[in-house]
């Protein structure tokens, strides 16, 4: 029955941009008029567990054919997230580089640089050990100047900054290393909220770059915009989509 229902759901929900908790409830109740509200519970929680469904935003839900986001990790940063995450297990810190924007942006990017994002207070400590394994490009918090004179003539930069508490992140495991890195609902945000960092994917490259993470993953609404409230910027990125890109998340943004 439970296998004949969950076909039955695809095939209902599959087209729909997004469908509600409630007509999720409506369809169980109908081949089901006695479901309890406790059972459909767990029938949500098993569904999202086995990522037939995903949440976009508190009691919004789409059928999960789109793929989570997972870059692939190049052979250089699982080099450093080994060597950081070896020295510093017990220290909440996570790992990206700028090449993997290339799926979504219109100019590509030749150069790569790698971002460490670590608690605060261990930004230095962070240094010193790169240093230590022969990094000689590493900056920590770089204001303006040090962006425009010297990341920017740099060949393989890498960027230390405060990670913020409560930070999406999302824990990956390759090659016995164990590291975090930012989900694609963080990248997102820190684009859009850093515009001197990434001065180079402002305006309309922005643009593509949310239209075609949007348009090819799966992004969890209510994660991205809890960031986007903790980094002051809630309001400015939902009108920045409701601007440039309402058709693709008309059903997500409230009036």
């Amino acid at each position: 029955m439970l296998k004949f229902l969950e076909n039955k759901l695809i095939e209902k929900f599959k087209d729909k941009e997004s469908f509600t908790r409630e007509e999720l409830f409506q369809f169980y109740r109908y081949f089901e008029p006695e479901l309890k509200e406790g059972t459909f519970g767990w029938r949500i929680y098993d569904l999202k567990n086995r990522n037939i469904i995903k949440p976009i935003k508190r009691g919004l839900y789409v059928i999960s054919i789109k793929p989570k986001y997972k870059p692939d990790i190049s052979t250089n940063l699982l080099r450093i997230a080994k060597q950081i995450s070896q020295k510093f297990d017990e220290v909440k810190h996570c790992f990206w580089e700028t090449v993997w924007l290339n799926e979504f942006a219109q100019h590509q990017m030749n150069k790569s640089i790698i971002y460490i994002e670590v608690e605060k207070g261990f930004e230095e400590s962070i240094f010193y050990a790169l240093k230590d394994n022969l990094h000689k490009e590493v900056f920590v918090n770089p204001d303006e100047r040090t962006i425009d004179f010297y990341i920017a003539e740099s060949n393989q930069p890498i960027i230390i900054k405060k990670l913020l508490t409560r930070a999406p992140l999302m824990k990956r495991m390759e090659k016995k290393v164990k590291f975090y890195t930012p989900t694609l609902e963080k990248i997102l945000v820190d684009l859009f909220s850093e515009e001197r960092l990434f001065f180079y994917l402002q305006g309309v490259e922005l643009m593509h770059v949310y239209e075609n993470a949007i348009s090819n993953y799966t992004i969890n609404f209510t994660k991205l915009f809890s960031y986007a409230k903790r980094r002051e910027r809630e309001q400015d990125i939902k009108q920045f989509m409701t601007n440039h890109m309402l058709y693709l998340i008309k059903d997500i943004i409230d009036d």
